[in-house]
């Protein structure tokens, strides 16, 4: 793709703090080995991407950093105003103010802070499944238990909630709090209106709060909309707390800073009174300038471009595995820049077992995930925020060397 952002040079990641390249055989069951000699790494495993930054982000870092004092602080208007305007111009969102947003150190954290103000440890939570493994790890070292409802492919391959299975479970479990992923990760489903209505029905008629991961709301492809699960009813914008973050969308993660919307006023204060008692619930000063120039009208143009490519990578992966790798299963995301890869009937074909598949893959150079974490199964999960070319490597290496 050809555009007015760069999207095509191939940014060398080495030594510059990066985990999906620099982590790489030091965090043994968790990032993948390292290649041979005579292999570059293409870093598809952790979810951040290898597009640089555009302009609006480091212009506004650059200029907070001509001022050469970095104490305490206030919260500018800017940051709340910039929030709030990008909700209205992307997700059509009304009647947010100031008052309705708060900072979170993490979208993880934010999840914990909200678990610990809604109910306490050792409690149940229901969860789908697959389930990304940041909410594995964070809601059971708080101490509370994790009940599946499984998410299910239908005869088209498309992922969709199981919603008698959730009611069912929600009940049988005596559960009063859902972890919700919209749009969903690993599955990349971007939720439909009835979906999350049908959702939505299940968690008021159990008397459930929600806590709403949304923090890939801005990656959705094909034309496809975010909806704020908040927007469904009048219960779910009383009952949710939603967490967002523009670390996904501009690849910000490492400047730490997210965010809350809660409209409830007593949810509000039960939220923010939890998350402030570790005294370091805190944004960075230069991460509140990152987002103020993020979300801005160069930054949404720089996304609706970031999305065609990662619309063309998609594609270009999907038709790859269907008519290249056989017995390899992908549903098409319509949202995030994630692959979540069935190798289940591969394996069982080839007799090849999925530590023996990763490990080739990693040899050659082709950095991706192991997906079992996020699921049972066979799977792989795959990073396509890369120059397309880098993706097109990839590919040529799986076929030449792995499959």
């Amino acid at each position: 793709m050809t555009g007015k952002y760069d999207f095509e040079s191939i940014i060398d990641r080495r030594g510059m703090d990066a985990m999906a390249v620099d982590a790489l055989g030091k965090l043994d069951g968790f990032a993948p080995k390292p290649p041979k000699d005579g292999f570059d790494v293409i870093p598809m495993w952790v979810a951040d991407m290898n597009f640089a930054a555009p302009a609006c982000i480091t212009d506004a870092i650059a200029k907070r950093l001509e001022h050469p004092l970095f104490g305490y602080y206030l919260t500018r208007d800017e940051y709340y105003n910039a929030i709030i305007n990008w909700h209205l111009q992307r997700n059509s969102v009304s009647g947010l103010e100031a008052k309705h947003i708060g900072y979170e150190n993490g979208v993880l954290g934010g999840l914990v802070s909200a678990l610990n103000a809604v109910s306490e440890p050792g409690s149940k939570v229901l969860v789908h499944s697959p389930t990304y493994i940041g909410f594995t790890g964070s809601i059971t070292n708080a101490g509370y238990e994790i009940v599946h409802s499984d998410l299910y492919k239908d005869d088209k391959g498309i992922w969709r909630m199981d919603y008698e299975n959730m009611d069912r479970t929600i009940r049988e479990n005596d559960i009063r709090v859902a972890v919700f992923c919209n749009p969903h990760n690993p599955a990349g489903r971007v939720w439909t209106m009835d979906e999350l209505e049908k959702a939505a029905e299940v968690y008021e008629r159990n008397g459930c709060i929600v806590i709403s991961d949304e923090i890939w709301s801005d990656i959705i492809l094909y034309g496809n909309r975010h909806i704020p699960f908040q927007s469904v009813n009048e219960y779910t914008r009383q009952n949710t707390v939603a967490l967002y973050a523009p670390s996904k969308t501009f690849n910000l993660a490492g400047l730490i800073g997210s965010y809350h919307i809660i409209y409830n006023d007593e949810l509000r204060e039960k939220v923010v009174r939890t998350s402030s008692k570790c005294h370091y619930n805190s944004m960075n000063v230069l991460s509140q300038h990152a987002l103020i120039g993020a979300y801005t009208e160069q930054g949404m143009e720089w996304v609706d471009d970031l999305r065609e490519v990662i619309e063309e990578n998609v594609d270009y992966a999907c038709g790859f595995i269907e008519n290249e790798l056989s017995g390899l299963r992908v549903s098409k995301p319509e949202g995030t820049y994630m692959l979540f890869i069935d190798c289940s009937e591969y394996c069982v074909s080839s007799g090849m077992q999925m530590d023996e598949l990763l490990k080739a893959g990693w040899d050659v150079g082709v950095a991706w995930q192991d997906g079992r974490p996020f699921s049972e199964g066979y799977n792989i999960r795959l990073n396509l925020a890369l120059p397309a070319s880098r993706v097109r490597e990839a590919f040529d290496r799986m076929k030449k060397y792995v499959f």
